[in-house]
């Protein structure tokens, strides 16, 4: 009898982490830095570190349930190991509509840049292109993804690079050095602190993704330890090149008024570079799309694999893994045609999808970090008490305050998805009478008591 094909442990920390940056998607900075500027007038840096900051706690609950449980399924695999399977899958379904509409998303930014640069080719042949290499790429294996994403960062991070390089020169060409050093972009000139923690707030939608590497968990070399560092890894990095890239571009622009705040990033990209740098800077900005939905498809089929080896989807389809690529084909090819809705939404209705399903699962893991610190705590078993509920308190209120933010679209539609899930849910459970499938770990149980 042929053994089911499993996943292979393939990625070291520098893969996973960039797996997590390339999924955040660091020039996304530049995209909105209009829209937040706007929003914060003036001080788009100071949202950004309030957002590091903010999420670097839920980071830290990730890092710690990531260790007690390395198995793919990211939020989904934590609460229903750490609360109850029914909270898993609750939690698992509302992660969907991150995962799922996520790459969708990020093909249509993508697809819509393009279509600025040639209007004559029709928006759909743009979309079709990201959704058919990207989902090759993933089918093929996730080392051949990973070679691509190592090289599609590489010129992302160039851009960010010559962009700051530039913006540098012609700061100190037009106003000396002292022009760099200045307090300005992170109090504004018309800032105000509902601004500032409204500005916050859409800052924190560029973290999404950080959570994603828990789903390589079962590709990963030594997960208990790769894993937990390469979440924080990621946070602080991307973060970082928030703060430092925000920084400077507000340098460049004090304020928030724009003639168009959607596309004040290329306003610099041409003032600090003239139209050459320009062109560089949209290319630099579609293959950051394209890096970012090859990472989120990845991801997407990967949760949908654990879902379906958990039976809580059709297992013969969610949990197969291709014999040869050993990847889930899937899960993949599911993702892919998803995508095609993009041909039908407009970037602002997909997206609300997306912040509601994050901040209910972020919120849940910090939960589950408390919940499994109790669990412990009942087996005699001793965990810190500032890593297991101190610093999950302060996520869970954060993500709660970021969920409660949301406009009245996002949180209409993510209830809806909620009660749809609700119902399928009490199918599977015949009436809530019995607990959803339960996944057999293949890393063995959580990681000794006392572990910190």
């Amino acid at each position: 009898m042929s053994m089911q094909p499993t996943l292979t442990r393939s990625l070291g920390l520098s893969s996973v982490v960039l797996f997590g940056l390339a999924y955040m998607t660091p020039l996304i900075v530049l995209g909105i830095f209009g829209v937040v500027a706007e929003t914060t007038g003036g001080a788009t840096p100071s949202a950004y570190l309030i957002a590091l900051i903010a999420m670097l706690f839920t980071a830290y609950s990730y890092g710690r349930m990531a260790a007690a449980f390395p198995v793919a399924g990211s939020a989904y695999t934590y609460v229903r190991k750490a609360i109850d399977s029914r909270a898993g899958f609750m939690v698992g379904w509302a992660v969907l509509l991150d995962y799922f509409f996520l790459p969708m998303v990020i093909w249509l930014i993508g697809g819509a840049y393009l279509s600025a640069q040639w209007p004559g080719v029709p928006f759909a042949v743009w979309i079709l292109g990201f959704i058919v290499l990207t989902t090759v790429l993933n089918l093929v294996g996730v080392k051949v993804a990973d070679k691509a994403n190592s090289l599609l960062m590489t010129f992302q991070i160039l851009v960010i690079v010559f962009f700051v390089v530039l913006a540098v020169h012609h700061l100190v060409a037009g106003a000396g050095a002292g022009s760099l050093f200045s307090l300005t972009p992170f109090s504004g000139t018309t800032a105000t602190f509902s601004g500032v923690t409204g500005g916050a707030a859409i800052a924190a939608y560029s973290f999404l993704g950080f959570d994603a590497v828990t789903t390589l968990t079962e590709e990963a070399r030594e997960p208990r330890t790769t894993v937990p560092r390469a979440i924080l890894l990621v946070a602080l990095i991307g973060g970082g090149i928030f703060v430092v890239v925000a920084y400077v571009a507000q340098l460049l622009h004090p304020g928030g008024q724009f003639a168009d705040s959607s596309s004040a990033a290329f306003d610099l990209a041409k003032l600090i570079g003239g139209s050459l740098f320009g062109s560089v800077f949209l290319a630099g900005l579609v293959v950051a799309q394209f890096s970012s939905g090859l990472a989120a498809q990845a991801g997407t089929a990967r949760l949908l694999y654990a879902m379906g080896r958990d039976s809580v989807l059709p297992r013969k389809l969610f949990g197969f893994v291709h014999p040869r690529y050993r990847t889930p084909a899937f899960g993949i090819l599911l993702t892919g045609v998803v995508g095609l809705i993009a041909l039908t939404l407009d970037v602002a209705t997909s997206t609300s999808f997306i912040n509601f399903g994050a901040f209910v699962a972020f919120t849940c893991v910090n939960l589950s970090v408390i919940a499994y610190w109790l669990r412990e705590r009942r087996a005699g078993r001793t965990l810190g008490v500032v890593g297991h509920v101190v610093v999950p308190v302060i996520g869970a209120a954060v993500c709660v305050w970021l969920l409660t933010n949301l406009d009245a679209k996002a949180i209409t539609l993510g209830l809806v998805w909620l009660a749809a899930g609700l119902v399928y849910l009490a199918v599977l459970t015949r009436g809530f009478r019995r607990p959803t499938p339960e996944m057999q770990f293949s890393e063995g149980e959580p990681a000794a008591a006392g572990t910190r």
